[in-house]
């Protein structure tokens, strides 16, 4: 029996993964120490990488505008400075609206608790006078005679002292730790300037490793797998910033109309949390609610009335036609990537999970369809029966309601 190359390469391959899975399996505490450290190291490198993936968004509107500029290097590193400038705005926009409002409200609660707290302590007062069992039952069971005031100042200056070595401490680990994350955002800033400037030759370089090591097949489908994910994220990344910032303008104008105060505060907040989608809008208006009930209460009412009033409109009309055709999901799995990506990554996870369940819910679609094709079932078995016999899907494409709604994302997505 005569053994060519590929099936000694075949089995060499299949000892090696023996012996790789074995070692899986009884290190795994070398194998997640191993991953903890290239996870610390690559870090900033993936920071890098994610914020020149979204940042590119911006720059390629404002690549495409500055179409006057002939040579390609000065005119992607004109897009580049404009991208962080206009970043760097935003942000110092943000911060000039909102810290005066906060300072402002920190103020009026501060003025506000000696009253609230004079208020309790006459209404405990009261109450003590209104029920004297209540204070006969506490001089009963609280022993004011056997009160070591000595030892009680003696506990008081230990843990002071105790305090302040470990306060120490915890300073000089603050400062480790700030060096070190300065140290990480300059490596992700640097890296991220070079990876939105060197796009093109970063994906050359990955498609040549691609062909180079895996079939033509396989390379094809990854990088349409790819660019559909490029695709669908960008479509998101733009979707949602260009949605929060309508929702934003539209609660600006209806709490200018209805004379609401901290109309600033209140509108970017909601704007910026609107960025996480479902969940967010409803943090925006917890915290604008508390803002304006320092004010008034009446009026932190009448906010909660036109939030779920301007919630409804955005849900409705604003959200489908600006996100949810860019993305392409139905409303029931955006909620299930909200919440599994809240569960797993936090806030982070709610923009991350949204656009990835959109990928593979397109993937398994086109699964599902060419698996059909190729084993030739009828139509008719695909077909959905409500309780009176008739077809659901043939009814919903009949209905003028839906023609209408099709034909409008039609238009949206020619333009």
């Amino acid at each position: 029996m005569q053994i060519d190359k590929k099936t000694l390469r075949s089995i060499f391959l299949g000892i090696v993964g023996c012996i790789v899975l074995y070692w899986l399996l009884h290190e795994t505490a070398r194998l997640m120490a191993l991953l903890k450290g290239v996870l610390r190291i690559s870090f900033p490198f993936l920071v890098g990488a994610v914020l020149a993936f979204v940042l590119n968004v911006p720059m390629r509107g404002i690549e495409r505008c500055l179409h006057g500029i002939r040579k390609p290097g000065i005119r992607r590193t004109a897009a580049i400075l404009l991208t962080f400038v206009a970043v760097f705005a935003v942000m110092a926009g943000t911060a000039v609206l909102l810290l005066p409002q906060i300072g402002e409200t920190v103020e009026k609660l501060v003025s506000t608790l000696p009253a609230f707290f004079t208020r309790v302590q006459e209404q405990v007062t009261a109450y003590l006078e209104e029920h004297p069992e209540v204070m006969e039952w506490l001089v009963a069971n609280t022993d004011f005679e056997k009160l070591d005031v000595q030892s009680l100042v003696e506990k008081v200056m230990s843990i002071v002292s105790n305090g302040f070595s470990s306060a120490l401490d915890k300073t000089y680990s603050l400062l480790v730790s700030l060096f070190k994350s300065v140290f990480n955002a300059v490596i992700a800033l640097v890296f991220s300037l070079y990876c939105m400037g060197r796009k093109e030759v970063l994906a050359r370089q990955g498609r040549k490793l691609l062909y180079a090591f895996l079939p033509e097949k396989v390379c094809d489908n990854i990088v349409r797998i790819l660019q559909m994910t490029n695709r669908t994220f960008s479509n998101f990344i733009s979707g949602q910033c260009l949605e929060a910032v309508i929702l934003g303008c539209m609660f600006a104008v209806a709490m200018l109309v209805f004379k609401m105060p901290y109309i600033p505060l209140v509108s970017v907040v909601i704007a910026v949390t609107a960025l996480v989608p479902i969940v967010g809008a409803w943090v925006g208006c917890i915290v604008g609610t508390f803002f304006i009930m320092v004010d008034s209460m009446p009026l932190a009412l009448g906010f909660v009335v036109l939030f779920l009033v301007l919630q409804q409109i955005e849900n409705n009309l604003v959200y489908p036609k600006v996100v949810g055709t860019s993305i392409g999901l139905p409303g029931m799995w955006v909620l299930v990537a909200v919440t599994v990506g809240g569960e797993l990554m936090g806030v982070f996870g709610m923009l991350l999970f949204i656009p990835l369940a959109s990928v593979l819910y397109a993937l398994s679609r086109e699964l599902a369809d060419r698996r059909i094709a190729e084993r030739n079932i009828p139509s008719e078995k695909l077909q959905v029966l409500d309780e009176y016999g008739d077809d659901l899907e043939a009814e919903r494409h009949r209905n003028p309601i839906f023609q209408n709604i099709k034909a409008r994302f039609s238009r949206l997505k020619r333009k």
